[in-house]
């Protein structure tokens, strides 16, 4: 199966979060509300964004919490920079979301 990805640029804001959590629900859910390809993953691209705090922390935990809502599916994290996972560290998260390093050139 093909994961559905959510790409995550720029600077997330508190506003931004539902839509975000919006976005990702209509990638995982068909308009009658099933969810779609129930075995694919959910991977989310952050390495565009530009500021690492707790609002795209929040951001991140939140559609976590879609993504595991939608079949006990695990967020993937694509590309995170290294302040992102040390924060993640220091809040928790890192074990609930799956990690992967910021590809190298």
């Amino acid at each position: 199966m093909t994961p559905k990805a959510l790409v995550i640029a720029g600077c997330v804001t508190r506003p931004d979060v539902p839509a975000l959590c919006a976005e990702l629900e209509s990638l995982l859910y068909d308009p009658e509300g099933r969810v779609r390809d129930p075995d694919a993953g959910v991977d989310c691209d952050v390495g565009g964004v530009v500021q690492v705090d707790l609002v795209l922390v929040e951001a991140i935990a939140r559609l976590g919490l879609v993504a595991r809502r939608a079949g006990g599916r695990r967020l993937r994290l694509r590309n995170v920079p290294p302040e992102l996972r040390n924060l993640l560290d220091l809040v928790g998260l890192a074990d609930v979301v799956d990690v992967e390093e910021r590809c190298r050139d």
